[in-house]
This record gives structure tokens, sequence and C-alpha cells, in this order.
């Protein structure tokens, strides 16, 4: 749905659910490290399917998901002094499926998807961590939930 709605020149970092917009490089060893230990220690995570979301110049697939929730609070708690104003607020877990178009353009989507489309539900199986490079973005590492 992403390749298929998604502008190609933005489309540049495979569909994701995003738990920070921007954590500071200078403490990436601190990070790694983190996320190193708590991803060990938890398994795949059911996530709810709770419906589609107008973003404005956008639709996303919203979900839900208390592990989710409780994961990215945990990682906020550690993190805090880092964190920017975007990233301190309340997570509202969705995946983008559209973006920069158009208000009509996103509402129409939002109006076809909304009679047609069904996901019973989706599973997070790790986080990945992505470095912005003023344009391009550089996968640092991913991280996979292998938890017992």
């Amino acid at each position: 749905m992403r390749r298929r709605h998604y502008p190609p020149e933005r489309n540049v970092v495979p569909a994701h659910l995003t738990l920070f917009h921007s954590l500071p490089d200078e403490h990436r060893r601190e990070i790694v490290a983190t996320l190193d230990v708590v991803c060990r220690g938890l398994r795949p995570m059911p996530l709810s399917v709770t419906g589609l979301r107008l973003l404005g110049n956008g639709v996303a697939v919203a979900f839900s998901s208390a592990e989710l929730v409780a994961l990215r609070h945990e990682l906020a708690r550690e993190w805090a002094m880092w964190l920017t104003p975007q990233d301190s607020a309340r997570i509202a877990p969705h995946v983008t499926i559209q973006n920069k178009v158009a208000p009509d353009a996103a509402r129409a989507l939002h109006r076809e998807l909304t009679a047609t489309f069904r996901l019973d539900g989706a599973r997070g199986e790790g986080l990945n961590l992505w470095r912005y490079l003023g344009g391009p973005w550089e996968l640092v590492r991913r991280f996979k939930f292998t938890g017992r």
C-alpha cells in the first residue's frame, strides 16, 4: 500500500511504525546498548488494527498495543533528557501509507480505503534504528525481539 500511495521521491524508508523521530546521534552508543538489551528480552508483540487515520496530507493505518506503548514508555523514560517535545508526547501508533499529498487526495484515498481495507492484525518483531543524513537515511542496526 505504501509503494502504491506514497510519493515515490519521499518513500526512502520502508513502511514502519515510528517510536521516536529524533534521537541524538552523539548518544548512539548508549541508544544501541539500551535497544540491544531491551529487545533481547522481548517476544514479538501483537498489534491490533484500530482503523484508518486521516492525517490531513496523508493516510495511516492506526494500531493499538499495550506492549508497544509500555516499551515506548520505558525507552522514553530512559532517554527523557534527550527527547524533543515531539518525542516526549504520547504515542499514537500508526503506519503512514500516504503522506505529503494535497488534502483532497488524502481524503479521497481515506474514503476509498475505508470501503475496502481489511487487516485483522499485525505483529511487531523488532526495532530498527535509522540515521537521517539530510535527505537519505542510513540503517544503523536492526534489533529483533528474541525473548522467550
